[in-house]
């Protein structure tokens, strides 16, 4: 196991979109929900323990030892985690994404198959576990790549829209660690009990309304 490739997978500067995404934070700040750091870290606090929890006992769960989890199984109990289309196609469209960097970046027969499965690209928390698994890391490492970038890719969104201070940002980053540890225990946790169905469902409504809304705006920064 290269605990360095797990650096790479969770970098921000990995060619796997999220840069393009800010996870809900465009909406939070048309809204005024989010306006300076307090209400970031208030912001990022609520996603880590929804939809974060959920997307990192998905990817804790693809990136079993020995294939535990069947990715297409995965794939639809994502699909049942996920009630906004708006979201499910984002979704996919990372998948799609990380799919393509990490076929380049660990190249192995289980990314393969469920490229050539799911052309359109697998749930994106999916696709990173199996990514992880070929890089070598395990379940823990996983749910703490899907938890991280649940919190730091709308705090880097938050940085362009509001012109917020990148230290500040940063700071909430920081302060919000012991709960992203927390997160990740809890998600590889479940994985390891070899049921999909026991895996987290926590859900964020709020962040289902907003995303539908701002799937129709005509003008955004973010694609989502």
């Amino acid at each position: 196991m290269s605990r360095a490739a797990l650096l790479v997978l969770a970098d921000g500067r990995f060619p796997a979109g999220g840069h393009a995404h800010s996870g809900g934070a465009e909406a939070a700040v048309k809204a005024g929900r989010i306006a300076d750091a307090p209400s970031l870290a208030a912001f990022c606090r609520g996603r880590l323990h929804t939809a974060g929890l959920t997307a990192a006992g998905l990817a804790a769960a693809a990136a079993a030892p020995g294939g535990a989890f069947d990715p297409l199984v995965l794939d639809a109990e994502a699909d049942a985690r996920t009630p906004s289309p708006a979201l499910r196609r984002t979704a996919r469209k990372l998948g799609r994404q990380m799919m393509r960097a990490a076929r380049a970046a660990w190249p192995g027969p289980e990314l393969d198959a469920l490229a050539a499965a799911r052309p359109k690209g697998a749930h994106q928390p999916v696709v990173l576990g199996l990514a992880a698994r070929s890089a070598g890391l395990g379940p823990l490492d996983a749910a703490y790549a899907a938890a991280y970038e649940n919190v730091s890719g709308p705090a880097t969104a938050a940085v362009r829209l509001l012109s917020l201070d990148p230290f500040d940002a940063t700071a909430v980053l920081a302060r919000l660690a012991p709960e992203v540890d927390a997160v990740a225990r809890e998600a590889a946790d479940a994985a390891a009990t070899g049921d999909p169905e026991a895996l987290p469902a926590a859900s964020g409504p709020l962040l289902d309304i907003t995303a539908e809304a701002h799937a129709t705006w005509p003008v955004r920064l973010f694609a989502s």
